[in-house]
């Protein structure tokens, strides 16, 4: 199927990493990829406040938003067939993560090492590869 056929999935996606190079990268209850906080918007809601509400449902705790990034396309990673349209948002955490009860995990990982972990076509393509930017930009 061409991916101009597939369904396509509208969500707003949080690029969160810290000074040390590390991602925070959550997994979903019942899933096999790790992926990036985020997720779907609700009806009149915008990406930003969707997106802020997310962050709080997932990982109980409220967030800044520091940069809209834009919008990206790529393949779903739970959704076969699906094209995955995200508006990424670099966001800086105002607590503590923890995982709430949609997740099963988070982690923090060295976006600099290698990653053994089934990761989601977005964060492999684009979220990773924009913080590793990010951490060398802020080195010079």
């Amino acid at each position: 199927m061409s991916s101009s056929l597939q369904p396509i999935i509208m969500v707003a996606a949080a690029i969160i990493f810290n000074t040390q190079g590390q991602a925070l990268l959550a997994r979903k209850r019942h899933t096999e990829f790790f992926m990036q906080v985020g997720g779907k918007l609700e009806a009149n809601e915008s990406a930003q406040q969707g997106l802020l509400r997310e962050i709080q449902e997932e990982i109980g705790v409220a967030a800044r938003i520091v940069k809209d990034l834009g919008m990206v396309e790529t393949a779903a990673a739970n959704e076969a067939n699906h094209r995955l349209l995200a508006h990424l948002f670099h966001v800086e955490l105002l607590g503590e993560a923890q995982v709430s009860a949609e997740l099963a995990e988070i982690q923090w990982v060295n976006v600099f090492a290698p990653i053994d972990l089934a990761l989601a076509p977005l964060t492999e393509q684009y979220i990773l590869p924009y913080i590793r930017q990010q951490c060398a930009e802020s080195q010079n």
